[in-house]
């Protein structure tokens, strides 16, 4: 009896410590570090929200909106969830799983049979579940919105031309274009937009009131300008257009709002009017469903986790005996990172407004020690060095590229007979012109330009015109008989016409 007393008393104790709320100077502590940690990865501005026990525990904005002006970020400044966004399309097919109007492994052409694969095997076993895993065998198919602007269905109907980068659920390549398939299938399965249905069925039941499914549906005036390093000095560049593959990674929120979706998510989908999906399906969302390569993060090479697995729109390791639910989120000089502790009822979100600032994850991971695990590891320093390196690595590869190059070469053939225009059934169409002694390339009616100069061979070389997208090379080919046939640019093969 007496026994039983005093581990009971230890268990309130232990039950009390875990409870017990920070206090003011400890999350003084916690302020400044994430407003120094900010500065030392040169941020302009960033947000971050913190929930322990369904309760905020600490929210604030630091830096600016764009950098030369004044207006600072606060907690309502909107900024890009890109691909944390996959999370919420995962949820919206639970809810419809939870009606019976969809089953996890229902195959994809029941659905959506314009989406057809190169090989009638993988277009026959795709299943719903698939798409949501990056697990179709498809690799990355980003040039669809990045060298090209075309309706998610035209995508569809080019995935027959992309060839499998290993057999369907053998592997795990990240894969976009599967979500838009997701947020398709939501489309036809409730008659409505998938971003009416995600205004509807989750930002109006958790008061998300900031929130807009796409960047243009936001009327807020307070919102983010991207930034991105552009020959060693931060600039403002342009937002990239709204995508057709929203349901991939379309979402724009603020720390508020993000606040409300992390304390639902933990708390197994339950908000003040209800829950968003069954408890059996939230189950299943955060079940590991693939295992995942130890190099799809470089922080994996500080955490070195036992195990690295993808549930359904969330990213999962241990960390300190404890499993980790994450996911991040970039685009074009936005970045975003979510993390949860389950067993701690801890969770994170962090948004920044700097192309792949990876102070992100320094952040999340000090929230699990700081506010849950103890411990005072130094993150920032580990992940600066791990990334620096990483930009170090990049430097050296690309002087070796440059020492590559094949001296006092020329053309096979004069300028003009590389210009006209150039197709592809995959890549669509290129059209070469000549100005002056460089070749001006547009990619698919102006989504993608470069003016390149010769740099050996057949081959050119040279910056886009958005200088953000780094450098585009250019290769030509020639026939049997001498002419120019094709065009490899930016790794898109094309013919001539």
């Amino acid at each position: 009896m007496k026994t039983f007393a005093i581990t009971a008393l230890v268990l309130n104790v232990l039950i009390s410590f875990a409870q017990k709320k920070p206090t003011a100077k400890q999350l003084q502590e916690f302020d400044a570090y994430v407003e120094a940690v900010r500065k030392e990865w040169d941020v302009p501005g960033l947000a971050i929200t913190v929930v322990k026990d369904n309760q905020v525990v600490f929210k604030k904005g630091y830096g600016v909106r764009e950098l030369g002006k004044s207006e600072p970020v606060d907690t309502q400044t909107l900024f890009a969830c890109a691909s944390t966004t996959k999370a919420m399309t995962v949820t919206l097919m639970g809810m419809l799983v939870d009606e019976g109007k969809v089953s996890w492994d229902d195959p994809v052409y029941k659905y959506l049979p314009e989406l057809q694969f190169s090989d009638p095997y993988l277009t026959r076993e795709v299943k719903v579940r698939d798409l949501l895993t990056h697990n179709t065998g498809i690799g990355s198919t980003d040039f669809f919105t990045g060298a090209m602007t075309i309706p998610a269905q035209e995508m569809f109907r080019r995935m027959v031309y992309v060839k499998p980068s290993y057999s369907l659920r053998s592997g795990f390549i990240y894969q976009n274009i599967m979500y838009s398939a997701a947020g398709r299938i939501i489309e036809r399965l409730t008659g409505k937009k998938w971003s009416e249905v995600m205004q509807e069925r989750i930002f109006n039941p958790l008061g998300m009131t900031q929130t807009a499914p796409k960047r243009g549906l936001s009327k807020s005036t307070n919102m983010t300008k991207p930034h991105y390093n552009i020959n060693d000095t931060i600039r403002v560049i342009d937002y990239g257009a709204d995508s057709e593959i929203g349901s991939a990674g379309a979402v724009w929120s603020s720390v508020d709002d993000m606040s409300k979706w992390i304390i639902c998510m933990l708390d197994s989908s339950k908000y003040s009017g209800g829950r968003l999906v069954k408890p059996q399906t939230w189950a299943e969302i955060f079940k590991p469903q693939a295992m995942v390569p130890d190099d799809e993060y470089p922080t994996m090479q500080i955490l070195k986790p036992n195990w690295l697995t993808y549930g359904l729109g969330w990213y999962q390791h241990d960390y300190r005996g404890h499993k980790v639910n994450f996911h991040t989120g970039s685009l074009g000089g936005l970045t975003a990172i979510t993390g949860q502790l389950p067993d701690e009822k801890l969770g994170v979100y962090v948004f920044g407004n700097y192309d792949h600032a990876e102070v992100r994850h320094v952040l999340l991971y000090k929230t699990l020690d700081f506010f849950a695990l103890g411990g005072n590891r130094d993150w920032n320093a580990e992940f600066k060095t791990l990334y620096g390196n990483l930009k170090e690595q990049g430097k050296k590869a690309a002087r070796a590229f440059q020492e590559k190059r094949v001296a006092n070469t020329s053309p096979s053939v004069p300028l003009k007979e590389y210009t006209g225009k150039y197709t592809s059934p995959l890549y669509g169409k290129a059209e070469v012109t000549l100005v002056g002694n460089q070749l001006v390339f547009n990619i698919n009616d102006n989504a993608l330009n470069a003016t390149l100069a010769h740099w050996h061979f057949d081959t050119f070389y040279g910056p886009y015109q958005k200088a953000w997208y780094g450098k585009a090379l250019a290769r030509f080919g020639l026939g049997n008989s001498g002419q120019v046939d094709s065009l490899v640019f930016g790794g898109m093969d094309f013919r001539k016409e």
